[in-house]
């Protein structure tokens, strides 16, 4: 039989996911950290470009103990809102470490910004006047939106007319009219693309944010943006981002525009998928079989409050059957416990044989899993682990009770 993914990977590192599963309860997020630093280090030599930057997009995971090895490999950090700010502040990171990279946000987070000294980006004219009045003289940062975007669902494509994110280029001028009205100093520009961008795409977008650059004379750094890809499509053999090319190209790229600039400019990046997603696998417990109709359903536990992706975004998640049954593949469709519909982790996927009790995995959970997860019908929160280097096992949070749950209400 053909070695699983995580076999071939040894993701496990000899641990057992039914032992992991009666040891820490069902659902349970199980992180390596021998993929997550390799990821980490990937991002970091992307380029030989000197003053490059990898902002790690917390959003994706923000597990305080993946977040102080983010900060040991020599990563930055990208948040967007004051708790992330808080977390990575929480994980040794020092505000000059944090770019806070803001969407739709109200004054008195932009005061947080400001009273700690962390770089802010923006990403309206509305937005930068309400800055201008709160910081008259400060230094600031812009999201621009070049018209360039790509995602397999509209839900994640950033870029284009279609979405709420960035400034069009049409827009400079009144930029440039309001930077000198409040005297602010714009010291830096990025945008958001979208995600599982293909490197022409990537690079596309990358030469649409340099000629945005072109407008603005003293800026001080380039933030091109994450939507890096990885494959989650591994047991058909998808192949991984081409980063050699990619990274040799950018470099180009970066070398050569820093000379037509004039000045020296630090370029950044902010991954968060490329970082987590693999080095997470999801584990949940078969509870039901059944037939409706000429579709076979196989109940779980693993219902979107646990990961939402694939009710939010019709995402691909590949699955492995931890069981000891063979047979041939056959459809079967992955859903939740959720009094939901659209509470599915996979419709008629071929799957070997499976029963009741059976511990299912679900692959390149580490990114937007945990971290977008609810208590939605009152279920808790799954706790996480994570297999260490030396394939010692720490438990990195615990499971919700139904006491935290409650502990807010009043």
């Amino acid at each position: 039989m053909k070695p699983s993914v995580t076999e071939t990977i040894n993701f496990y590192q000899g641990h057992d996911p039914a032992t992991l599963v009666a040891t820490y309860g069902s659902p349970l997020y199980v992180y390596n950290e021998n993929i997550f630093r390799q990821r980490c280090k990937d991002m970091k030599n992307l380029t030989s470009y000197p003053n490059f930057r990898v902002n790690y997009a917390i959003k994706a995971n923000t597990n305080l103990t993946l977040l102080g090895i983010a900060k040991e490999e020599g990563l930055h950090a990208d948040v967007s809102s004051p708790g992330e700010a808080i977390a990575a502040l929480k994980a040794g990171f020092t505000p000059d470490d944090l770019f806070f990279i803001a969407n739709n946000i109200s004054a008195e987070e932009m005061s947080f910004a400001i009273e700690r000294g962390i770089t802010l980006s923006l990403d309206s004219i509305s937005q930068l006047e309400t800055y201008g009045k709160l910081n008259p003289g400060g230094k600031i940062a812009l999201r621009f939106n070049g018209g360039v975007g790509g995602g397999h669902h509209e839900n994640v494509i950033t870029g284009g007319d279609k979405t709420k994110f960035g400034i069009r280029a049409v827009f400079i001028p009144e930029v440039k009219a309001l930077l000198d009205k409040y005297n602010l100093q714009l010291i830096g520009i990025n945008h958001h693309f979208g995600s599982q961008n293909p490197e022409e795409l990537y690079l596309a977008g990358v030469e649409e944010l340099l000629s945005i650059a072109r407008h603005f004379e003293n800026l001080e750094f380039i933030d091109l943006g994450g939507g890096f890809s990885i494959p989650y499509h591994k047991q058909k053999g998808e192949a991984p981002m081409n980063l050699a090319y990619l990274g040799q190209t950018l470099t180009k790229y970066l070398t050569d525009f820093t000379k037509e600039y004039g000045k020296p400019l630090t370029y950044m990046i902010e991954p968060g998928r490329y970082i987590s997603a693999e080095c997470g696998v999801l584990l949940g417990t078969v509870h039901s079989i059944k037939q409706n109709g000429e579709t076979k359903f196989a109940g779980t536990d693993l219902g979107f409050s646990v990961l939402v992706r694939t009710t939010l975004y019709e995402a691909h998640h590949d699955i492995e059957v931890y069981n000891s049954s063979e047979g041939p593949l056959t459809p079967i469709s992955i859903v939740g416990n959720q009094c939901e519909s659209g509470d599915y982790i996979a419709k008629s996927r071929p799957l070997p044989p499976i029963k009741e009790g059976d511990i299912l995995g679900i692959l390149d959970a580490g990114a937007y899993g945990y971290s977008m997860s609810s208590i939605y019908n009152h279920r808790p929160r799954p706790a996480e682990v994570l297999i260490k280097k030396d394939g010692e096992l720490i438990q990195i949070r615990r499971r919700d009770t139904y006491e935290d749950m409650l502990a807010n209400m009043l």
